[in-house]
């Protein structure tokens, strides 16, 4: 077995980008301090020049391709297939501006992207490996380092395996590049695009997404952001819901396990900490951590409450889902001991989903991703025998089969030997957020994309939306494609153009004389424009870019009288208000 290098091998970069590193640096060895110094400049001077000055475009493709200056080629492919070390450049330009690429070669640890951090692997023979996490099966794992070589390590003889929250990708690249070379290469970056022959044609996918007229504001709904003082940098809110049946009265959620309670008053709020659930709560790396909340449907009765958040056990990542309880005057949580309902093991740590809530049934609904890694390689969202890749459907109020929970009679998977009975649908890669239609009773969810498209599905009974035979409405890989299987195409997807982190959102059931009456609502984590849109019998009828935020848009939120919020990763909640705009109104081309 061939042990990997134990220098930085190449593999993340912030924002879902990275480059491998292997520049021949000039010798500064034997030269003095000063003169080192005189010849790099420094981290500010490679920015502003990248960002005030034209690159050259071929120069850089060159660079790009340069196996003795940088070897960037054989970490990252550039065709949508996601094959190598890194992270696929794909429609890189699309995704990210200059200023964002710039500052991702310049600073590769500020953020890493889900699914592309290292991985540290200790033997029991004392070998070190570390790469990128490739495949995790019964047996073992594959790392794939630098050179795309793939080394595999028994899982008998593993000692220790951990994840690294420090990007593989090394400081200083930049160093043995010019000014212009690295506004070159920067230059380059910005064109790789994703060209509009590339995906299916589809009604449901359309080229165009028009604008409103007038956006829909955001406006601040709280006077003060809310961080935790001395957080770790990559992590933020998740989550905002309104107590029921108190109207000024909300929780909010912080990744790292805060849940604060926010009174809103006629002067501004009153902020307490409603639960500290930090040390329990599992949040190192990625989108892991305190993930969503939800009240059980006679709260105001039983003061009964749902969390959904990530753990560190027996050596491994795990999902949860816990039952809590309100104290009798409803002002922070009881502090008695949760009852665990279920645990469900993570392969990579990554695509846990982030959703629970109950439905006009009564029984609780929560979406499972596929946890890596990325091609999901394992085929989890289509064997119906795991709770990964799935959307699931459980009673709260009865058990049996000694779980902490019951199997409503009409799943559609109950009573079959080679189903798990609480799977209500299947075949999602991350269902981060989803909710039900006040109204119609429809459950919408947005499913996160791997490489080309993000996507909004209406989600039935039984059915299979196709992750990862299908992405989007087009053909991703065959090889766990079964005989006899439907696939339903999604409502709505959209290409990396418009943003590349689905966040989903809800159906606005506000003011019935509004135009945006029975519009779901949506929006994008990175790009954080929000989406409008309507749809026919499960195909999609119209599509707007109604609007923005100013942060990462993390997650939405709704009252009981159906206002909106849009949730800010950075720290603000914002509520959109739809008075001055029309969702028939299109800006002029």
């Amino acid at each position: 077995m061939k042990t990997l290098p134990k220098t930085r091998l190449a593999a993340t970069l912030t924002f879902a980008f990275a480059f491998a590193w292997t520049a021949n640096l000039p010798n500064f060895a034997q030269a003095p301090a000063a003169a080192v110094a005189a010849k790099v400049p420094s981290l500010d001077e490679y920015r502003k020049y990248a960002l005030t000055h034209e690159g050259d475009v071929s120069r850089g493709a060159k660079l790009y391709a340069d196996d003795q200056k940088l070897a960037c080629v054989k970490c990252h492919s550039i065709n949508g297939q996601a094959n190598k070390a890194g992270p696929d450049l794909f429609a890189v330009g699309d995704k990210f501006g200059r200023r964002d690429l710039v500052d991702a070669m310049l600073a590769p640890s500020a953020t890493i992207s889900p699914g592309y951090g290292a991985t540290l692997v200790e033997t029991k023979a004392g070998e070190e490996y570390q790469g990128v996490l490739k495949q995790v099966t019964d047996t073992g794992i594959q790392l794939m380092g630098a050179d795309g070589k793939l080394v595999s390590v028994a899982k008998s003889d593993i000692k220790q395996q951990r994840g690294s929250t420090v990007s593989l990708m090394p400081e200083g690249m930049q160093a043995g590049l010019s000014l212009q070379e690295f506004t070159d290469l920067t230059e380059y970056l910005t064109t790789l695009r994703q060209p509009e022959n590339t995906l299916v044609s589809n009604h449901g996918m359309p080229l165009l997404i028009p604008q409103l007229a007038r956006p829909v504001t955001a406006r601040p709904f709280f006077t003060q952001e809310l961080r935790v003082p001395h957080s770790k940098a990559q992590t933020g809110l998740t989550a905002f819901y309104q107590v029921p049946d108190f109207r000024n009265l909300f929780l909010v959620l912080n990744q790292e396990g805060m849940i604060w309670m926010i009174r809103k008053t006629v002067t501004g709020e009153e902020k307490t900490v409603f639960a500290d659930l930090t040390e329990e709560v599992f949040c190192e790396r990625g989108p892991n951590g305190l993930l969503g909340l939800t009240f059980h449907p006679k709260f105001r009765e039983n003061r009964k409450y749902y969390v959904k958040h990530q753990i560190f056990e027996e050596g491994t990542v795990a999902t949860i889902i816990i039952e809590k309880q309100f104290t009798p005057d409803f002002t922070q949580d009881s502090g008695s001991p949760p009852r665990r309902l279920l645990k469900i093991q993570s392969v990579a740590e990554d695509h846990g989903g982030g959703c629970l809530q109950f439905g006009p049934d009564g029984f609780l609904y929560f979406g499972m991703g596929d946890t890596g890694p990325h091609n999901d390689p394992n085929g989890h969202a289509q064997n119906l025998q795991l709770l990964l890749g799935k959307m699931m459907r459980i009673d709260v109020d009865h058990t049996d089969d000694g779980k902490g929970y019951a199997i409503p009679t009409d799943n559609p998977f109950r009573g079959r030997t080679d189903a798990k009975p609480e799977i209500w649908a299947y075949g999602f890669r991350e269902p981060w957020r989803f909710s039900f239609d006040r109204v119609t009773g429809d459950l919408w969810l947005a499913d996160v994309g791997q490489d080309r498209v993000e996507e909004v599905n209406i989600v039935r009974r039984g059915a299979n939306y196709g992750w990862n035979v299908y992405e989007g409405f087009e053909p991703f890989s065959n090889q766990y494609r079964k005989e006899g299987r439907n696939f339903v195409p999604p409502v709505f997807a959209y290409r990396r153009k418009y943003g590349n982190s689905i966040t989903g959102g809800y159906v606005y059931r506000g003011d019935k004389q509004s135009s945006f009456y029975g519009v779901y609502l949506c929006g994008d984590y990175t790009s954080k424009r929000i989406f409008g849109l309507t749809q026919e019998n499960g195909a999609l009828k119209s599509i707007r870019q109604i609007g923005s935020i100013p942060q990462g848009l993390v997650s939405f939120g709704t009252d009981e009288a159906g206002n909106i919020y849009a949730v800010g990763f950075e720290g603000m909640i914002y509520q959109l208000d739809f008075t001055e705009s029309r969702f028939d109104e299109i800006k002029p081309d």
